[in-house]
């Protein structure tokens, strides 16, 4: 939980601090934050596919075979990053002017932003990777002092640079690419230290494309929900999306928070199927569950008696308040339909059904949430409407979920899937 919380806490620090500089600033990280959020979620799908095998691989006893396979999802994840960054140093400026709208001042200030900060997605994207191969073989110590020291360095960067420096918005963009590429240099000590051929293996390599195929598709449905959502904000004006952004990072910072439980599940489901135990993941599904929904309940109470004052510490524009508040009753009341699916999603990745998470995810993300936000913006909703969208959203992954689960389709046994 700690690991996971970690770099969500910095986000917002990063928005508070950004927030205090204006609403064009506000606005900028918005844009930039949503659209490094995809390469993040990239990193994130590698290092879901790395759990899952190097799991199954740990609970049939083939520790080194385990460790193997973060060494090939960090060739993976390397090549990514390079190949990202290549293209946002050309494409970010007018997928930034794209998604603004009219918000000239607001775009540019984004791809500035995002030039700089693209420059640590290499790193972040080893790191996530290297996560990955260490929940498989349930190693979570290394990563807790790893993922804390760079996000200390950031958070202690970030206001340094934006304001004594002088850099403003460019200095938060700074400290993201140190502390991302720092991060990725550890994790990558840690694999050396294994003893392991680091040499690429074709053969891996493929099969983890194959299934990390499935989880790209997925992921990008889903990242395409959250940036359409961002771009729909932006057609409300500066201040909506100022708004828009506070609420999806604390949205984010829960998530990723109950994710704790889903890498958990993960990683205990994989070994128990690897080790042809079918009772022991369905146990830890059912339990999982549980604690999915009691988390969800406690965040909806927390986010719910936080309304009057939390929007106002990321910003001091009165504006920006009164459109996060539009959002709040819908960010409070998915949490604990979100909790259970964070759950069941590292359940099921886990058990490496990707498949049915592939297709439940584009189906959810164009039946439920892109016509909700088409009718948001053709009836000028506002922010209330997006965040009523990306509601149906959940409610509609949760419902085919339960029923998988249920199903138990996706207790397939053996060392590898």
């Amino acid at each position: 939980m700690v690991v996971l919380a970690a770099e969500p806490t910095y986000v917002l620090v990063d928005t508070a601090v950004v927030g205090h500089l204006g609403r064009t600033e506000l606005g900028a990280l918005a844009l930039g934050g949503a659209v490094l959020t995809v390469a993040a979620w990239l990193g994130t799908v590698f290092a879901y596919g790395t759990t899952a095998r190097a799991a199954r691989r740990f609970g049939a006893g083939q520790r080194a075979a385990a460790v193997a396979e973060g060494v090939q999802g960090s060739w993976l994840a390397l090549a990514a990053g390079l190949v990202i960054v290549l293209v946002l140093q050309v494409g970010g400026p007018p997928l930034t002017r794209l998604m603004a709208g009219g918000e000239a001042g607001v775009a540019e200030a984004a791809a500035d932003w995002l030039r700089v900060a693209s420059l640590g997605v290499p790193g972040l994207l080893l790191a996530t990777v290297g996560n990955g191969w260490m929940r498989g073989v349930q190693d979570t110590r290394r990563p807790l002092f790893f993922v804390l020291g760079a996000c200390g360095l950031s958070a202690l960067l970030c206001p340094l640079l934006v304001y004594p420096f002088g850099l403003g918005l460019v200095g938060s963009a700074v400290a993201n690419a140190v502390a991302q590429t720092v991060s990725g240099v550890l994790f990558a000590r840690a694999l050396f230290s294994e003893k392991v051929s680091l040499r690429p293996d074709p053969a891996v390599l493929w099969q983890q494309v194959v299934l990390g195929r499935d989880l790209v598709v997925r992921g990008a449905a889903m990242q395409g929900a959250f940036l359409g959502a961002t771009t729909v904000a932006a057609g409300f004006g500066a201040a909506a999306l100022g708004g828009h952004q506070i609420a999806l990072q604390l949205w984010m910072f829960t998530a990723l928070a109950q994710d704790a439980v889903a890498i958990a599940a993960q990683s205990l489901v994989g070994a128990e199927l690897g080790g042809g135990r079918v009772a022991g993941a369905k146990a830890v599904a059912r339990r999982v569950a549980g604690v999915g929904l009691v988390t969800g309940f406690a965040f909806a109470a927390v986010i719910g008696a936080g309304a009057p004052f939390l929007p106002q510490l990321f910003s001091p524009d009165p504006l920006v308040h009164a459109q996060a508040w539009t959002a709040w009753p819908w960010f409070a009341a998915m949490q604990p339909a979100a909790g259970v699916v964070f759950a069941l999603d590292g359940v099921l990745l886990g058990a490496g059904d990707a498949v049915f998470l592939r297709n439940l995810t584009i189906a959810a993300a164009l039946g439920a949430y892109l016509p909700g936000a088409l009718v948001a913006r053709w009836l000028d909703l506002g922010l209330g409407g997006v965040w009523a969208a990306l509601t149906l959203f959940i409610l509609v992954r949760l419902v085919a979920m339960l029923w998988r689960v249920r199903s138990g389709r996706w207790a397939v046994v053996g060392a590898s899937r």
